[in-house]
Formats: C-alpha cells, sequence, structure tokens
C-alpha cells in the first residue's frame, strides 16, 4: 500500500534544497537585483523544475528570501541589550547586524520592484522601528543630534552600510574592518552638533 506522505530522507533533501535557493538568491540579488530564476538555480545547483518546485514564481522567491532575511536579523537583534547608553547599543547594533542588514537591503530592493509597497513596508516594518526608536532615544536623552529627524539618521546608517557592503564585495573593503567603519562614521555623523567626541554623546 502507498502512502502519501514523504520519506524523512526526502523531506531532509527538499529542506536543503530550499537552504541552497534562499541563499542563492540572496548572493545573486545582492549583486544584481534583477537577477533571473536561471541564474538564481545555477548557483544554488538545482535545476528550474526544482526551483519552481519549492517556489511558484520569482516574486514569491524574492519574498520568501526577504522574510528569511529580517527573521534571521531578528534572532540577531533580540539577542541585543539596547535599553543602555543609546550609542553604545548603536554600536553594538550596527556590530552584531551590518552584513544581514546589507543582504536584506539588496534584497529589499528587488522585492521594491515586484511587491506592493504596503507588503514591503509590513516585511520591513520591526526592523525599521527597531533602529529608528533607538535613534529617537538617543535624541531624548541628548546623546544624538535633534536637529536631524531620526528615520534620516536612520536612512543613513542603511546608506553607509549598503556602500561598505559594495566596497567589501568589490575587494576596497576587508570585511573584517566594515563594522568598524560602519559605527565610526555613523556615530560621527550622528553626534550633537558642537560636541566633541571625547563628550557624552553620539
Amino acid at each position: 500500500m502507498s502512502s502519501a506522505v514523504a520519506k524523512p530522507g526526502r523531506r531532509a533533501d527538499a529542506q536543503h534544497n530550499v537552504e541552497k535557493i534562499l541563499a542563492a538568491t540572496v548572493t545573486c540579488l545582492s549583486r544584481n537585483p534583477d537577477a533571473s530564476v536561471s541564474e538564481i538555480a545555477q548557483a544554488a545547483g538545482v535545476g528550474r523544475v526544482t526551483l519552481y518546485g519549492h517556489f511558484s514564481s520569482r516574486d514569491v522567491l524574492v519574498e520568501a528570501s526577504l522574510k528569511q532575511l529580517l527573521a534571521e536579523g531578528d534572532q540577531v537583534l533580540e539577542g541585543l541589550d539596547l535599553t543602555g547608553n543609546p550609542r553604545e547599543a548603536l554600536r553594538a547594533l550596527i556590530e552584531s547586524s551590518w552584513l544581514l542588514i546589507a543582504q536584506s537591503s539588496a534584497v529589499l530592493a528587488a522585492a521594491q520592484s515586484i511587491l506592493p509597497p504596503g507588503r514591503v513596508r509590513l516585511l520591513h516594518a520591526k526592523p525599521a522601528q527597531r533602529v529608528g526608536d533607538l535613534i529617537s532615544r538617543g535624541q531624548a536623552e541628548g546623546v544624538f543630534r535633534a536637529d536631524l529627524p531620526a528615520n534620516w539618521l536612520a536612512n543613513l546608517l542603511h546608506h553607509v552600510i549598503k556602500g561598505a557592503a559594495t566596497d567589501v564585495a568589490d575587494g576596497r573593503l576587508d570585511q573584517a574592518d566594515a563594522p568598524r567603519f560602519i559605527s565610526e562614521t555613523v556615530l560621527a555623523a550622528c553626534r550633537p552638533v558642537g560636541k566633541e567626541p571625547h563628550q557624552s554623546s553620539c
């Protein structure tokens, strides 16, 4: 008598293929937001039929990749204590998650071209709010400059991270140096006007 239940070995193989496809999607989209399904399948080492067996369309694949990256980033940040000094909390956030943020930004760019704006905002709402809330708290405590909006400073962080990721990919920046470069650049930009670096400020 046949059974419709997949064998454990097949389930493990299928899960392994899904993981390979999602990883390849992130890699390909980080290089080119318009990467095709064929390119992604080739990078994953699977056929198009196998890829479409797990993801019915490129749109579904891009959304799944973005959701996974955001979930990974959320898991990392949930383990961080961001309640202390805002300056040190922002440094810890950057150093712990800059690479995931860079990857999610690349996949987000691809998602913005195919998914409804409301869906993209919903998926990205939690990580964006976490950074925005931290900067807003720093402004309220006088640690970060308050003459610029918190969302502007948060966007600055993402642009610096994206630039660092590009430099790493192009060989202009050692990946080991990226967290420090990003932190120092962003913290300097956040420093309240007129305050010296040695003072209690960003």
